[in-house]
């Protein structure tokens, strides 16, 4: 799941200069397979395979960069209006 993740964080670059952009929600959803995953896995003692674990990490990853460049937008265009 981590190696998924890290994989994803590499997506923040399309992210940073805008070639991509995801959808608050959707970025959101991108997140919470991955915590499903991990809290059904830890408190339920269920058994997760790579495939899932690999599957679920590169989409939180790619979630996570997209919810990092839509927060640092929030931030940059909120401290913009103030200088005006």
């Amino acid at each position: 799941r981590c190696t998924g993740i890290h994989i994803g964080y590499f997506t923040f670059p399309l992210f940073l200069f805008q070639f991509l952009y995801i959808n608050i929600w959707i970025t959101i959803s991108l997140i919470v397979p991955t915590c499903i995953d991990g809290l059904t896995q830890a408190y339920l003692r269920r058994e997760s395979n790579n495939v899932l674990r690999i599957t679920t990490g590169i989409m939180a990853g790619v979630g996570l960069m997209s919810l990092v460049a839509i927060i640092g937008q929030a931030i940059g265009f909120a401290i913009i209006s103030q200088l005006k």
